[in-house]
C-alpha cells in the first residue's frame, strides 16, 4: 500500500482539496507554490500511463475541475500540470498556480507553510471546488 493509498484511506492525515468516488486531491506537503495540489486515483496504479483510457479521461476531467478551483482560490496566470511519479509509486498529477514558468521548477527550494496556512489553503480550494 502506497503512502497515497494510506492518505486516501485516512490512515495518514492530509489537507483535502477535492474528492469524488474515484479521485482524491490534497495539498503537497513539499509545495513548490502555495496551492500546490496532488490529484490521485483512489485505485492504486503505479504508472500514470498504465491507467485505462477511461480512467485517465475521468482523471483529467476531475483534474480540470480541481485546477479551476485552484485558479479561483489563488488568482494566477495559469495552473500548471505535471506528471512525474518517480518518488511515489502511485499515479498522480501535480497542479500548481503559476505567475511564471519558474513557479513549476521542482528543483528549487520547497515552500514552507504553517499547518494553519495549509488548512486555510486546502479549505479555499475545497470551497471553490464545490
Amino acid at each position: 500500500m502506497t503512502i497515497f493509498s494510506k492518505i486516501i484511506a485516512g490512515e495518514i492525515p492530509s489537507y483535502k482539496c477535492a474528492e469524488d468516488d474515484r479521485f482524491y486531491a490534497f495539498l503537497d506537503i513539499n509545495p513548490i507554490t502555495k496551492g500546490h495540489t496532488l490529484v490521485v486515483p483512489k485505485h492504486e496504479v503505479d504508472y500514470f500511463f498504465d491507467l485505462s483510457d477511461e480512467e485517465m479521461a475521468a482523471m483529467m476531467a476531475f483534474t480540470k475541475r480541481v485546477a479551476a478551483a485552484i485558479r479561483e482560490a489563488f488568482p494566477c496566470r495559469k495552473v500548471g500540470m505535471t506528471v512525474l511519479g518517480l518518488e511515489v509509486n502511485h499515479a498522480h498529477i501535480h497542479l500548481a498556480p503559476l505567475q511564471n514558468e519558474g513557479d513549476m521548477d521542482f528543483w528549487k527550494e520547497k515552500k514552507h507553510f504553517t499547518p494553519e496556512e495549509m488548512a486555510d489553503t486546502a479549505a479555499r480550494i475545497l470551497k471553490a471546488f464545490r
